[in-house]
């Protein structure tokens, strides 16, 4: 379950915005500008709203009515941007043990890696890697973190379609073999379509619609 409800001024753009999920996939779309990675980083608490409530699986990170506001690394968010932003200086097995450490986990990495089928990778840099494989990387590494919440963050939009159309089911498979639940950015309505079981659709900072998809 997410809940959300956030109000911030960011210059002249204002997010005034509010919806809950209980999908496993909640997709957010809405045009360049509508507010989208804003709702993003709030969540994961790298900006502070002014106003708002954030619930995550029943726990409350944000309540500004009651001055709760959780401490970033204490949030068990893991965030995977548009680009993979792995560490260049650190191969692909030491990037996922990152993620690891950041959870104070010892669990193995051996589930994760078959999952994203990246054990043919785990030697190589960063800068060997094709864009999908960065990105399959990338959630991997967010996945070791033992995050309570995913937020993908138009993770394709750099692709080309065959790239795009070798990581889709790798997101597909996620929900049902992790049971992390992820927010979901794209403005791609045939991914959202796909994977999301609620839409929440946004324009200029609110929310203008939604629906509940049958998964």
């Amino acid at each position: 379950m997410i809940e959300v409800a956030l109000y911030q001024r960011l210059g002249d753009f204002t997010l005034d915005a509010a919806f809950l999920s209980h999908a496993q996939v909640t997709a957010l779309s809405g045009p360049s500008g509508s507010g989208k990675t804003t709702i993003l980083n709030a969540i994961a608490g790298l900006i502070r709203p002014e106003r708002g409530r954030i619930i995550v699986s029943e726990r409350v990170l944000v309540d500004t009515r009651k001055g709760v506001y959780v401490p970033r690394h204490k949030r068990r968010i893991g965030y995977v941007f548009q680009d993979a932003r792995l560490f260049p200086h650190l191969s692909v097995e030491h990037n996922l043990r990152y993620g690891r450490w950041l959870a104070g986990s010892k669990a193995p990495l051996e589930p994760v890696v078959d999952l994203l089928g990246i054990g043919h990778l785990l030697k190589r840099s960063p800068r060997r890697l094709s864009g999908g494989e960065a990105q399959r990387v990338a959630i991997g590494r967010a996945l070791l973190s033992d995050p309570a919440l995913l937020l993908l963050d138009e993770p394709l939009s750099a692709l080309d379609r065959q790239r795009r159309e070798e990581i889709l089911p790798f997101l597909e498979a996620l929900p049902r073999t992790t049971g992390v639940p992820i927010l979901y950015v794209s403005h791609a309505q045939d991914e959202i379509a796909r994977l999301a079981g609620q839409i929440v659709r946004l324009e200029a900072g609110r929310v203008v619609g939604g629906d509940v998809l049958d998964k």
